[in-house]
């Protein structure tokens, strides 16, 4: 039975996501350069449970992208979804161009290639998932915005702009009258630079949407490596390349996670749901979350943190703690 949790929507659109969606990165695993991100692949059947326990949850968005094993997260997305019984209409689907090396042309060319991978669901909202294509942010958005004219996606949205990059690709959809959903960025307690280089405050100002990627750090913020340090031995080399510096944070950030805990008991919920809940309540409901999970257990966790409330006086101390870690002020 799926639980009801408020909605969100998408700026300029009809589409109501949860606070929390589910990120599928992991879907991808053991395959091509993936294997050197998540070192094994999630069995079929646990794919299947964890997509229910979403839904279970109150989840009703995934997010997927073409660079996931080239396509096959958006694959396995799909034969999930399937398994469980979910039609089109009854989820919503974020799913991103790969955008390194490549002209504008061929976010038209490929996206035949993305809806075949999710084979029969639509793309709700598709992002451009760098800001490295050869095209000019303008042509980008362009392509994008022809897209949804043709009825082939429903929204359109970046991951990892620079407030300026974001501003351009704002002032380019405006033109065609579209508006831009959201830019997906790294966010999460223990980094917090898009509240200091202008991301966020300009998403606020322009109604843009901000989709935390890796809100828990890796896993830091659930609190295992502060019981374990042993732990970290075993990400991945690529993992441990993305976050360079989980080691130094995890020892710096002790008291920010014993707060953390003291508040998970007063709420009877645990860590990671406190730190998910600060994340997308402390500004307002500009800020959304993709956290992963490559087990049952992870997701069920993780869609906790839509059910509770943290006081102003909790959410103002998780901030200070988090502030000095962040050097910020």
């Amino acid at each position: 039975m799926q639980k009801n949790v408020k909605k969100i929507k998408l700026p300029g659109t009809d589409i109501e996501v949860s606070p929390l969606g589910l990120g599928v990165w992991q879907f991808a695993g053991g395959h091509g350069l993936n294997k050197y991100i998540w070192s094994k692949e999630i069995p079929e059947e646990t794919r299947n449970d964890i997509v229910k326990a979403a839904l279970d949850g109150g989840i009703n968005w995934f997010d997927t992208a073409e660079a996931y094993g080239g396509g096959r997260s958006e694959r396995n997305l799909a034969s999930a979804l399937k398994a469980n019984g979910v039609k089109d209409e009854e989820v919503i689907i974020a799913d991103k161009w790969f955008p390194v090396m490549k002209l504008a042309g061929s976010i038209k060319r490929t996206i035949k290639k993305r809806l075949e991978a999710l084979d029969g669901y639509s793309i709700d909202l598709h992002q451009i998932h760098q800001p490295y294509s050869v095209s000019t942010t303008r042509a980008q958005m362009n392509a994008m915005a022809d897209l949804v004219e043709e009825g082939k996606i429903r929204s359109v949205g970046i991951s990892n702009f620079s407030k300026k990059k974001m501003i351009k690709a704002y002032d380019a959809l405006k033109d065609r009258g579209l508006s831009l959903a959201s830019n997906q960025v790294h966010y999460s307690l223990l980094h917090r630079n898009i509240e200091k280089n202008g991301i966020l405050d300009t998403a606020k100002e322009l109604g843009i949407k901000i989709i935390s990627w890796s809100p828990l750090e890796q896993g830091t913020l659930t609190g295992k490596y502060h019981k374990d340090p042993s732990l970290l031995k075993n990400l991945t080399f690529i993992r441990r390349r993305i976050m360079p510096n989980i080691k130094k944070k995890t020892k710096k950030s002790k008291a920010l996670m014993e707060a953390i805990e003291e508040i998970a008991k007063a709420h009877e919920v645990t860590p990671p749901q406190v730190a998910l809940n600060w994340l997308i309540n402390f500004h307002g409901d500009t800020v959304l979350a993709i956290p992963g999970a490559s087990k049952v257990h992870h997701v069920e966790s993780n869609v906790g943190a839509m059910y509770f409330e943290l006081s102003k006086d909790e959410m103002d101390k998780i901030d200070e703690l988090s502030r000095p870690l962040n050097k910020m002020k």
